[in-house]
């Protein structure tokens, strides 16, 4: 039986970030240099098969710093941690590793510079977001408000609306954050914002391919874990875009095939924290049901790198 025809879009960028990419390098770093088990505060980054990947080859995931031992090592989230956790594992002479997006953690260092200055800072992102929580936690308790919308940029209450400051999670929708970017300033018109935009560069060229995708595809499926918050904005951007289905998955046993029935054109993308064997899986599937032309859509060219820290270059 002939396979229907399929015009297959592949967004470009797609997956694995810098940030995600040097995260993973860490935790495989610390078990080669320290051996089984290396402890792990919060998923490393938030996508199932590389935390189960990395289960496998030794590493032990936890929530809380309470549930690892002090002889073992440690290593932070590409999230980013509240202060007051390096600090207890300080306290307990632990050996640990922040794994620490260097674009988050420049959100840290606009946070404390505005502080010192004497700016109560307004955060613009998710509730309980590991993410949000380290920035958050970054501070003393009060001087960072948190907003998620533009309504409730109108009911947030300042302690002087002439000595505020903003920043941002780093993995937001580009444009609904430029509308709360908008709310804040005309309530609060001196508002300093951060000197260079904390939403990360992978963050918004993933969000930008997808808009230049959307108008053509039929459907679009963003591959991703539902827990990441920058694979969840691809899905909405690509709805937005003009693409009349716009789905997360996992995985390609996720696919909502009956969904899909008609369709002639069909995009693909990946979350920051996505591989690209997930990407390559979901691809075979179509290949399988489908006579597939692939077509990519580039609107970018990445080539960041960030080094790992150097407590792991160093020969034990």
């Amino acid at each position: 039986m002939r396979k229907p025809p399929l015009t297959l879009y592949l967004a470009a960028p797609r997956g694995f970030c810098a940030g995600v990419d040097r995260a993973i390098k860490i935790v495989e770093m610390a078990l080669e240099k320290w051996g089984a088990p290396v402890y792990v505060r919060h998923e490393i980054v938030h996508n199932k098969f590389v935390v189960d990947d990395l289960r496998a080859k030794g590493a032990v995931f936890v929530e809380e710093l309470d549930d690892c031992p002090d002889d073992r090592p440690v290593i932070f989230s590409a999230h980013g941690v509240p202060k007051a956790v390096p600090a207890e594992a300080a306290r307990r002479e632990m050996v640990y590793v922040d794994a620490t997006c260097p674009l988050v953690s420049k959100v840290h260092i606009e946070a404390a510079r505005h502080h010192e200055a004497g700016l109560q800072m307004v955060m613009i992102g998710h509730e309980g977001h590991p993410e949000t929580v380290g920035t958050m936690g970054q501070l003393p308790q009060g001087e960072v408000l948190l907003v998620e919308t533009v309504e409730d940029v109108a009911t947030v209450e300042v302690r002087d609306p002439a000595r505020l400051a903003f920043v941002t999670q780093t993995t937001l929708s580009v444009d609904d954050t430029s509308d709360i970017v908008a709310a804040l300033q005309a309530r609060f018109p001196g508002i300093v914002g951060p000197h260079k935009e904390d939403i990360c560069y992978a963050t918004t060229n993933r969000q930008e391919a997808v808009k230049a995708m959307g108008p053509k595809a039929d459907a679009m499926l963003v591959v991703g874990a539902p827990n990441s918050s920058n694979s969840r904005r691809l899905v909405e951007v690509g709805a937005r875009a003009g693409c009349k289905y716009a789905q997360l998955v996992q995985r390609a046993t996720d696919i909502d095939w009956r969904a899909l029935d008609g369709i002639t054109s069909m995009g693909i993308t990946a979350g920051a924290s996505a591989p690209e064997v997930l990407i390559n899986e979901v691809i075979d599937a179509f290949k399988d049901r489908y006579d597939v032309t692939v077509e990519q859509v580039e609107t970018a060219v990445e080539n960041v790198e960030f080094k790992v820290p150097r407590v792991l270059r160093e020969t034990a």
